[in-house]
């Protein structure tokens, strides 16, 4: 069983290698795809440039992403804590020395995320290698017999991945939505603060659903309905509590936190305006990302996939093109959408 660990870690590691290669072509490009997708043809290029700089994270995090869910799946956790709370106090250390320190400004944020993301992987990597807990995985060492699982990695690896992708591209087609509006440049500021704001709350909940989901998958497998229905339920208990505190802070706070990213007091406005709005959608998308993790445990990725597909570019994405350009309520659609 742990041999085949090990080649399966391997095999999804080769099919993210692949797929990086695809992504960091179309982020090589990006600038020119925007353009040609109506974008203000200023902020597509600075786009491009940002994205360019991302690309070698790209590649660090396509590989950090298999070896957290190896480790999530053998309930090792506290090692991927210490990682990621390191790897962020020294991000933010990067960031801010290569944004104000160096003459990269912009440009040194994206590059200070790779360099991060490169950290976290060479750190949680090294651990796996060395510590003795894991030598039962790579006895074998690496070998070819990976590439003959590939395609049975695919058939779990791209239902998911499109579960989540469709979900995800949602929110940044907004922000292509709001290139196209009136003002773009403040309007695409006050639609990105928005989506970060909602994926950043939305981090919380995923850290539970992938909890959520491990626990499920484990009690099925073991053969424990009861035990994973109440991991469930206990879940999306802790995730309202969360939700609620979320919004309390982000209620009390949200001129201090859009003051984090402009000094623009137009776009503050602006985004204190859309503050209820984002206060509804962040409970039911906690209560989403929980469930979201429950059906990837249960292994009923393909539908949530299409119930994805269906929610968001069915039914939100029309609502939400016909409310910002037949209603004129252009940026406030960001927060209609989740809901």
């Amino acid at each position: 069983m742990y041999r085949m660990l090990g080649i399966h870690l391997q095999a999804s590691c080769i099919i993210s290698f692949f797929f990086s290669v695809v992504i960091s072509a179309i982020w090589w490009y990006s600038d020119m795809i925007l353009i040609l997708l109506h974008q203000d043809p200023d902020i597509a290029r600075e786009a491009g440039v940002f994205l360019r700089f991302l690309i070698p994270g790209l590649f660090a995090y396509s590989f950090l992403q298999n070896i957290l869910r190896s480790l999530q799946a053998q309930s090792i956790i506290m090692p991927l804590a210490f990682c990621s709370v390191g790897s962020l106090v020294i991000h933010i250390g990067i960031s801010y020395a290569l944004v104000h320190w160096t003459g990269l400004a912009f440009k040194g944020a994206s590059l200070a995320a790779s360099i991060s993301i490169w950290i976290s992987l060479l750190t949680l990597g090294l651990y796996v290698l060395l510590s003795k807990r894991f030598n039962h995985i790579w006895r074998d060492g690496l070998s070819f017999e990976p590439f003959h699982h590939i395609l049975t990695n695919l058939k779990l690896a791209l239902p998911s991945a499109a579960m989540v992708c469709l979900e995800y591209w949602a929110f940044e087609l907004l922000v292509l939505l709001a290139g196209l509006m009136p003002n773009s440049g403040t309007t695409t500021s006050v639609v990105a603060m928005c989506v970060n704001t909602q994926n950043i709350a939305y981090m919380i909940s995923y850290g539970l659903s992938a909890a959520a989901s491990t626990r499920v998958a484990n009690e099925l497998g073991a053969g424990n309905p009861d035990k994973a229905k109440h991991a469930m339920f206990v879940t999306l208990k802790l995730s309202v509590l969360l939700a609620i505190a979320v919004d309390l802070a982000l209620f009390l706070g949200h001129n201090v936190w859009a003051s984090l990213f402009s000094d623009s007091a137009e776009i503050i406005n602006k985004f204190a305006s859309m503050t209820p709005l984002l206060l509804i959608s962040f409970v039911f998308d906690f209560i989403q990302g929980i469930l979201s993790g429950v059906t990837r445990g249960c292994g009923w990725q393909h539908l949530a996939m299409c119930i994805n597909l269906a929610t968001f570019y069915f039914i939100g994405m029309p609502i939400a093109g016909l409310l910002a350009f037949t209603f004129n309520l252009h940026s406030q659609v960001t927060s209609i959408l989740p809901v």
